[in-house]
Order: structure tokens, then sequence, then C-alpha cells
């Protein structure tokens, strides 16, 4: 098998996450209480691209948003699924 090179896309993540949370109808402040955060800055940053959650965090966004952690993430280019 060869190696497989993906590449997560931190500002359409962001832009995909804000359009999900806007489509449920969550504000930041909904989300920064749900993850217990002291303040919102963290959710801004996944909102802007500059960061992106943890993999804790991931699940509880996709539990949250009733879609997958693959939905969430937009990945540059596409998977390679190789059979041996």
């Amino acid at each position: 098998m060869k190696p497989m090179y993906l590449s997560i896309r931190q500002e359409a993540t962001g832009r995909r996450i804000k359009e999900l949370l806007h489509d449920k109808g969550y504000s930041v402040k909904d989300i920064q209480e749900v993850m217990g955060f002291e303040n919102p800055q963290a959710v801004y940053k996944w909102l802007s691209g500059k960061s992106l959650p943890s993999l804790d965090n991931l699940l509880i966004l996709s539990k949250l948003l009733h879609t997958s952690i693959e939905d969430i993430l937009v990945v540059d280019g596409d998977i390679i699924i190789f059979i041996l």
C-alpha cells in the first residue's frame, strides 16, 4: 500500500461549522456552554478557520449537529482506498 495524504482545509471547515450551527439554530454562546468553555474564543477561532476543534470537541459537535465528523471537516482531495 502507498501512503495516503490528506489535508483538512481549516477556513472551509470553519465556514462549514458556521453553516451547520446556523442550520440547527445554535449560537456561539450555545456551543460555548455545551463545551464547558469559560469564554467563546475557541469557538470563534474554529469559525474563522484559525484553529480546528480537538477530536473530543469534533465528536461533541457531530452528536449535537446530528452529523458525522466527516461531514464537518472539509478535506482537500479525495480519499483513495487501496485494496490488497
